[in-house]
């Protein structure tokens, strides 16, 4: 390079060295520049603000504070979208905005029956599913899961309306399992800025379906409203479909409840309704077809706004119903109240739910009145003693209506005497028929008269048949509400508490169904024969005119009745009935063979015709006497 090339790069550079000095802003204006920096980002951050829940695009550029460093917009919109939310909770939720934050964890506690499933949101069981049982595809059997609801619901003094199931409760357990006789607790709780709070404490023991409850509420007589009596607790579960027959579970899905000191009561399953309670309660149980769920309280629930409701979901829903209730906690002011409750979450068994004596083992459908007593003091005890044993279900069935059969035996045989006698007399009574003619009340007169000269009874093979049709209903209830022959197969049927199905039509038909039930035919055709036999042997022997025609014809309707209408019933139900009505065969051909002769009878009867007393009238002969006079001077006749 020659020196004159030099002098000019130098003088280049000299040039551009002056005019970057020349144009440095002052101190002055970059204040001033500064501030109008921060000016823009406090502008911006106040519209977010107001705008609150609408948040703007972040822009990429920055911007200098007052000290001189460099911050970005989206550290400002974070900020003010933390302080917007910070606002509307505690808007919405006053003094327990904080607890609002917290984000909802799921805490497993497992005991030898159980797995319970607890949810931070809400401090309540989130879902149950019980380790015993399944469902009928072989899936795990959960009875309550995430779509079921439970929280309380109050006011505070700021007015604000607290539902503790929308707030974050604080675990003292990450989760736990407990077996045998241990017992274990779990607390959550839900506090409020002045240190008070609410607080669900659990306790679970190893082997045992019932989970206590402690609600303890600790200081809120600072944070309620003025003159706040009850806390509401609205729970609600979605019973999910566990059992084959989608008819059986809504049939057999309700709610009932149990008033203090009173009866248990429960909302019809035939309707959606919505009940008020009119006293106080003792518990609520969300019943399904063989388990429950049932919330019982230490003392007694208010019937301050307390009610139950059933909603019935649509056939292509997973669920049956929707069950739910709202109940009354008392509250009196204090600065440390517990109010004490229980929660059951198991099978409905009988012997089960009698331990807890409280009258829970009456959701269990097992008939009105006499029904009822049936089953509990004579049917349930003979079908636990034989569930005692290794036998199989279609084994204990068939022992008891063998058992059953045994005892009404002597009932049995006094109802076909009376058949005997009644053929006996037969031909008399057609002869008394064809003397009176048209007369029907001297045909009554002569008939009773013969039946008083041979001392037999007309409504003595009545009475006997009547005495066994409480047995006959209570079996009816008994065993469609047997947990016990849930999933239990014999022959064919893979499970005897629902219909077994040996051809699936593919299509249905009114009032049969979608599919053949095997065990139902067979207890169609057995009382067909049972019908007709018994007909021929019994008391419809001897029956003439219209009604007997008309009852002839309902005999054998009835076979066809049965079809239709037990097509969907339990298979263990339709067996027992077919074992029934072949042992009462089998037991008339006995009887009529062994213990009846009807020349006998006859003997019998014709000696009884001499007896001082046989011609003295009842005091029933007398008044039908007597009715016979009044109605012959009405109508003039000598």
């Amino acid at each position: 390079m020659d020196k004159n090339s030099l002098i000019g790069l130098l003088l280049i550079g000299a040039i551009i060295i002056g005019f970057g000095i020349y144009n440095q802003p002052s101190q002055e204006e970059i204040d001033a520049a500064k501030r109008r920096n921060d000016s823009i980002a406090l502008v911006k951050a106040e519209k977010l603000q107001n705008n609150n829940s609408q948040v703007p695009p972040v822009i990429e550029e920055s911007a200098a504070n007052s000290t001189g460093q460099i911050i970005s917009v989206d550290s400002v919109v974070n900020a003010v979208r933390d302080s917007a939310k910070q606002v509307e909770l505690s808007s919405t939720y006053g003094e327990f905005s904080s607890a609002a934050a917290i984000e909802e964890r799921d805490i497993v506690v497992e005991n030898d029956v159980m797995i319970i499933t607890f949810s931070t949101k809400g401090g309540s069981v989130k879902s149950v599913e019980l380790k015993d049982y399944q469902t009928y595809d072989s899936m795990p059997l959960v009875l309550m899961d995430e779509r079921s609801r439970f929280g309380l619901n109050f006011f505070t003094r700021s007015n604000k309306n607290i539902v503790t199931e929308e707030l974050g409760f604080v675990a003292s357990s990450d989760g736990f399992k407990v077996t045998g006789d241990e017992v274990e607790n779990i607390s959550f709780r839900l506090n409020a800025t002045d240190g008070s709070y609410l607080e669900f404490n659990y306790t679970i023991k190893g082997n045992d379906y019932m989970v206590d409850a402690d609600l303890n509420m600790v200081g809120l007589e600072k944070v309620l409203a003025p003159r706040t009596a009850e806390l509401l607790l609205d729970w609600k579960v979605s019973t999910p479909s566990l059992e084959k027959s989608r008819t059986s579970q809504v049939e057999k899905s309700t709610l009932y409840y149990k008033y203090d000191e009173q009866d248990v009561d429960y909302i019809s399953e035939r309707s959606d309704e919505k009940e008020t309670f009119e006293a106080d309660i003792k518990w609520v149980s969300l019943k399904q077809q063989f388990f429950n769920t049932t919330i019982i309280a230490d003392n007694v629930f208010s019937k301050y706004n307390a009610y139950g409701e059933t909603e019935t979901y649509g056939d292509s829903s997973k669920y049956i119903k929707a069950l739910s209730t709202s109940l009354s906690i008392p509250y009196s002011g204090g600065e440390m109240e517990t109010f004490g409750m229980s929660f059951f979450f198991g099978p409905n068994k009988y012997d089960v739910l009698k331990t807890y004596d409280v009258s829970l083992e009456q959701i269990i459908d097992l008939g009105w009145g006499i029904l009822g007593w049936i089953n509990e003091y004579a049917v349930i005890e003979v079908f636990n003693a034989l569930d005692s044993t290794s036998l199989s279900y279609g084994i204990i069935i068939l022992i008891l209506t063998i058992l059953l059969k045994l005892v009404l035996f002597p009932i049995t045989y006094k109802t076909y005497m009376s058949g005997a006698k009644m053929r006996v007399l037969k031909p008399e009574i057609a002869e008394i028929n064809a003397k009176h003619g048209d007369d029907a009340m001297k045909k009554q007169q002569a008939t009773m008269a013969l039946y008083r000269q041979t001392g037999v009874n007309p409504l003595a093979g009545c009475i006997p048949m009547l005495i066994q049709m409480p047995i006959l209903i209570a079996m009816f209830k008994f065993f469609p509400a047997s947990i016990e022959l849930r999933q239990e197969s014999f022959l064919w049927a893979t499970d005897l508490s629902t219909f077994d199905s040996v051809l699936d039509l593919g299509f249905s038909i009114p009032f049969y169904g979608d599919h053949v039930s095997l065990f139902t035919i067979l207890m169609a055709i057995s009382l067909a024969f049972y019908t007709k036999f018994n007909s021929q042997m019994g008391m419809g022997a001897t029956a003439e005119g219209p009604m007997a025609a008309q009852m002839k014809i309902m005999m054998y309707l009835m076979p066809v009745m049965m079809l239709f209408f037990f097509n969907s019933y339990p298979a263990g139900l339709s067996y027992y009935y077919f074992l029934a009505n072949v042992i009462s065969l089998l037991q008339t051909l006995l009887i009529q063979k062994v213990f009846i002769n009807e020349d006998a009878i006859r003997a019998k009867l014709e000696a009884n015709k001499k007896r001082p007393k046989a011609n003295k009238k009842s005091k029933f002969a007398q008044r039908l006497e007597q009715m016979a006079k009044e109605q012959q001077a009405r109508t003039g006749k000598k």
